[in-house]
């Protein structure tokens, strides 16, 4: 039996792979969370296959194609719009499917994050306080937002709905508030479900002008939040323990110790004050619109 020298044996299988489903446009938060995954899956030894699909058919399709490949499971990425849309093609696969978002764990702690950004602005004074979402409904770091309003006997004089998860869409929505509403009435605090909606809301409070200031506080902590452009207060996610959490589960034995709780933490900034706030203030970019 002629058996073959080292030097032409077969090639090895293809290494341990997930498929990482996402829409096309990716968001800064997406980018992160890419980071991270890219950088646990190497100190696991496996690979990430991104399947960026903006209909069903078009993921299908992908999903076809990577069938070769022995992909070991899915990891969906929200983009807070059409989480839905891809159960189909998600189910045909019939490869194990983690949403990180939709965690038990995760939504806990996204409520507990809205919890200690209402305390925040509470304890800055503020009086008057409004939501901003990407759709209507309530997220979970809003229900944590309420939760903490309700409980200092306060309510959300408003809550705005971008229609869309972009910073645009927020910029419109903030823009047609200000514009509507009387300046005694406007609120002077707001909570954007995320960093992206709230630099377009920061944006709109500026561009408006006529002395406008409401103090806008973020959810995310994506690397521009921290730009002397916004200085933008927000909380930072346990990324690294949310996906290697995931991982776990795709990847069952192979998985490695991640030894971080899974606490996400306050980032404190500038975008949260009142609008007089001495000191460094007038050291940041966003003083301009105090």
């Amino acid at each position: 039996m002629m058996t073959l020298s080292p030097a032409r044996q077969p090639a090895p299988a293809f290494p341990m792979m997930i498929g990482v489903v996402a829409s096309p446009l990716l968001t800064p938060c997406h980018q992160k969370i890419l980071n991270e995954l890219t950088r646990q899956l190497n100190a696991r030894g496996a690979l990430m296959l991104l399947l960026p699909a903006d209909t069903e058919q078009t993921l299908a399709a992908q999903l076809k194609q990577a069938a070769p490949l022995g992909l070991r499971g899915l990891l969906v990425l929200s983009d807070g719009i059409n989480d839905r849309q891809y159960d189909h093609a998600l189910a045909a696969s019939l490869l194990p499917v983690i949403r990180p978002d939709a965690e038990q764990d995760v939504q806990h702690d996204a409520r507990l994050a809205g919890e200690e950004i209402g305390c925040l602005l509470l304890a800055e004074g503020h009086q008057r306080f409004g939501s901003l979402q990407s759709l209507a409904g309530i997220s979970s770091q809003m229900q944590g937002y309420h939760a903490s309003l309700m409980a200092a006997n306060h309510t959300l004089a408003v809550e705005l709905v971008a229609d869309g998860s972009d910073r645009e869409q927020a910029y419109q929505a903030v823009t047609r508030y200000l514009k509507q509403t009387r300046a005694a009435e406007r609120i002077q605090a707001l909570f954007c479900e995320s960093d992206l909606l709230a630099f377009g809301a920061m944006q709109a409070i500026r561009d408006f002008g006529q002395g406008v200031h409401i103090a806008v506080a973020g959810f995310g902590d994506v690397d521009e939040a921290r730009s002397s452009t916004w200085h933008l207060t927000t909380w930072a996610d346990n990324i690294g323990w949310r996906i290697n959490h995931a991982l776990n589960r795709l990847l069952g034995t192979v998985a490695v110790e991640h030894k971080e709780g899974r606490e996400g933490a306050l980032k404190i900034r500038h975008s949260h004050f009142g609008k007089q706030r001495p000191g460094e203030m007038s050291e940041c970019g966003c003083a301009h619109r105090h």
